[in-house]
């Protein structure tokens, strides 16, 4: 067995809990982490069936006063100034999409939500299209409709989820999608009764790197750097994780939620290539609480290079306020840092939200914003 550190370190968890539900987390998870590893017991596993980030992960360096005054802030939060072009009408989006149909497509439809065509079937990912990101009148407001509304879906083949939060797994979403009993559903370990509970029958759970097959489309659970969490006491009771997404023609990466780390040089030599990755590029400020769990639009591109991928279109931005940057600094700050490292223009892009584009992005002709 190896030792481990029993130094007591107080945990950022970057997410939407009263300043006395994160002190008693982070004392929480020092404890657990300070049980004795197995010899041959994979690393995110720990011995009471609850999970932690890959090995080399950083840890969080917030204070008590740091989320406290976070907090505090995200009660006072106002709508932003949304910029015109920022979110297709509703008319043109469907349009769009059907227009395109009988072709590989991603749509975005805000936040970490995307609809996929590929192979003639249609994958849903972290399916968050309804109004609050949270329960009980609680947790932040989206300030902007999602890119097509929930009834206008079209009929959905495939679910992905890549984590439990509340603007990832959205409960009322999850709920109001018809044909349960022939929509699959992929996720990380632990979240499958999620599912069940609320009548879906085709239930797949997955640990980081372990596949499964659906009509000629691979998918991967794949690590990330973040947490678990909905309730007071479920914290890393299930797991977190990405995706790749592959068939013939085309090899994506979804990031989930993530920090930034050295398991995703990791990914892009066990799971790489990709042709696109959807990354993460929103929610970083305050940097001493988001840094361990959210990535900044630079770190972004870092992944987007780790894991070898052609192209990447920017999402977790333009949806809902969590963090205190300006909600649309995150594409300038992406698109900047691509033009500095010297990436072609269409190589890091960011999509409308209701935007269509065929793919593979880099071989179509998309406007780029």
């Amino acid at each position: 067995m190896r030792r481990c550190n029993s130094r007591l370190k107080f945990v950022s968890l970057g997410g939407y809990f009263l300043g006395v539900t994160v002190l008693v987390s982070g004392f929480m998870l020092t404890t657990l982490e300070c049980l004795a590893e197995i010899d041959g017991q994979k690393w995110h596993h720990l011995d009471n069936g609850t999970f932690r980030n890959p090995q080399g992960s950083a840890e969080g360096t917030a204070t008590i006063g740091d989320m406290l005054s976070f907090f505090g802030r995200r009660m006072r939060d106002k709508p932003p100034r949304v910029p015109p072009t920022h979110v297709l009408p509703q008319a043109e989006a469907l349009s769009a999409y059907h227009v395109t149909a009988g072709q590989d497509t991603v749509t975005w439809l805000g936040h970490a939500a995307f609809l996929l065509r590929l192979n003639g079937k249609t994958v849903l990912t972290d399916p968050y299209l309804t109004q609050r990101a949270g329960r009980l009148g609680l947790g932040p407001n989206r300030y902007v409709e999602p890119g097509l509304a929930l009834e206008s879906l079209p009929p959905i083949d495939v679910v992905l989820v890549s984590h439990n939060h509340y603007d990832h797994l959205d409960a009322k979403t999850i709920e109001a999608l018809p044909n349960k009993d022939s929509i699959h559903v992929v996720v990380p370990l632990g979240l499958g009764a999620f599912f069940e509970q609320r009548g879906y029958v085709n239930v797949t759970e997955r640990d980081w790197y372990e596949s499964t097959s659906i009509d000629g489309i691979e998918i991967q659970v794949l690590p990330a750097i973040h947490f678990s969490r909905r309730g007071a006491f479920d914290r890393n009771r299930s797991l977190w994780g990405g995706f790749a997404i592959r068939t013939q023609a085309v090899k994506i990466f979804h990031s989930g939620d993530t920090g930034y780390g050295p398991v995703f040089k990791e990914i892009g030599e066990r799971a790489g290539p990709f042709d696109l990755a959807l990354v993460a590029i929103g929610a970083y400020l305050p940097s001493s609480i988001m840094k361990t769990v959210h990535l900044t639009p630079e770190e972004a591109l870092e992944v987007v290079e780790d894991v070898n991928a052609s192209a990447a279109i920017g999402m977790h931005w333009g949806t809902v306020q969590l963090t205190d940057e300006d909600p649309f600094e995150p594409p300038e700050r992406f698109r900047a840092a691509a033009s500095a490292r010297g990436w072609l223009a269409n190589r890091a892009q960011v999509m409308r939200i209701g935007e269509t584009w065929s793919l593979p992005i880099l071989s179509s002709n998309q406007s780029v914003r």
